[in-house]
């Protein structure tokens, strides 16, 4: 009965994701790009990690960093509109230039990080469930990109891209119905499971400003201008996150109270032997998710990078450079570090990104007679991104 319902809420999410009114809307549309940028991998690691590190307290941790990324889109969607009141001075361009050299640096990480997920998830339900193997098919996958990169361009991968998001939610939706369903089984049956934190103080503070990655992705509207206005672009960022913070912290409830500590592992693929437990069925779904979700964002970050170098070099380092650039370095992290430690890295990566763009906003809140308190709020946010660029950390 409980595969019959995950199987039903994923048919049916499914559906309503190929319904022509709602596919065809323009909000929807823009707001689709964020929305699978935030949640593309942020469900495969998450769950896991925050219950091992907070237990009982996960709840709150997963509050937390979706607020701090709220804090910080607040800043991302006031440029938006800004910049569309008035054009950048030339203080402020400098600096938007400086945060597109920060932004074309994180995508060189968050592509690692999306294809060495791509790999452990590749191998994970294998006899070949080893870190090398995992790293081969990483490697693998990266050349892939370079050769389609260099020969057809990614345009042929659009299409697959829209096809990903929609697999990736109706997916979500079956594994929020399995753990919802084993959820009330257990509280049926009284037997949640409230188990105490294992980090604290700043060691737990740290680690969570490590994970900022796993709600990133909302700053993907800032840079859809040649197709929405800037009315629509704010909106879709805001209402992206508020529908991932609800699909985040449905999860992470229903996860937090269910599974005994020595059940919680910290890998990668976690998630994977934890879902077996709730539905047999959950593993081969979430491979399937894993591998759709994880190549169409490596492909999408991948192009955005290359881009952003043409642009910013003015044509001197041609988009395809940048490709073989990304794959080199792509192919370094991916054999010198684990998957924490490359999530950790682009998390600073893309706290720097956040750190100027917070700074623009305070210059752009000055520059129009914003009140004080609206320009502190922006500088605090400034703050706090730097903090968690130089503090965040791994997990281990």
């Amino acid at each position: 009965m409980e595969t019959i319902a995950i199987v039903g809420a994923t048919v049916l999410m499914a559906g309503l994701l190929s319904w022509p009114k709602l596919a065809r809307a323009e909000l929807w549309k823009a707001t689709i790009t964020p929305l699978a940028s935030i949640i593309g991998s942020g469900f495969l690691v998450l769950g896991p990690i925050l219950a091992q590190a907070y237990g009982a307290w996960t709840p709150l941790a997963m509050a937390l960093l979706c607020a701090l990324a709220y804090a910080i889109g607040a800043a991302v969607r006031f440029n938006i509109a800004a910049l569309a009141r008035a054009e950048h001075g030339p203080r402020t361009a400098g600096m938007e230039r400086l945060a597109s050299w920060a932004l074309a640096f994180a995508y060189v990480i968050s592509v690692a990080y999306y294809l060495n997920l791509l790999g452990a998830f590749a191998v994970s339900l294998t006899p070949w469930d080893t870190q090398v193997a995992g790293r081969i098919v990483t490697s693998a996958v990266f050349g892939v990109i370079l050769l389609v990169g260099w020969t057809r361009g990614f345009k042929a991968l659009e299409r697959m891209e829209q096809v990903s998001v929609g697999l990736k939610l109706a997916i979500i939706a079956g594994l929020l119905m399995g753990l919802g369903w084993f959820f009330a089984g257990k509280a049926q049956d009284g037997s949640l499971i409230v188990t105490p934190p294992s980090l604290t103080g700043w060691a737990g503070i740290s680690l969570l400003f490590g994970l900022i990655v796993t709600v990133q992705g909302f700053e993907t509207s800032r840079y859809l201008g040649e197709e929405y206005d800037a009315s629509t672009r704010v909106r879709s960022m805001r209402l992206a996150q508020w529908v991932s913070t609800a699909i985040y912290m449905v999860y992470v409830v229903l996860m937090a109270y269910v599974f005994r500590p020595d059940q919680i592992e910290t890998s990668e693929t976690a998630i994977i032997d934890m879902m077996r437990i709730v539905a047999p069925i959950l593993p081969a779904m979430l491979v399937i998710a894993a591998l759709a979700a994880q190549f169409s964002a490596a492909v999408a970050d991948t192009s955005g990078s290359g881009g952003l170098v043409e642009e910013l070099t003015k044509g001197r380092v041609p988009v395809k450079a940048g490709y073989a650039v990304l794959v080199a370095l792509g192919l370094v992290l991916t054999w010198a570090l684990d998957v924490f430690q490359i999530i950790s890295w682009a998390s600073k990566a893309f706290a720097a990104y956040y750190t100027v763009q917070g700074a623009i906003a305070v210059m752009l809140a000055r520059r129009e007679g914003r009140t004080l308190w609206q320009q502190a709020f922006f500088a605090a946010v400034t703050a706090l991104a730097a903090v968690v660029t130089l503090f965040g950390t791994a997990v281990e």
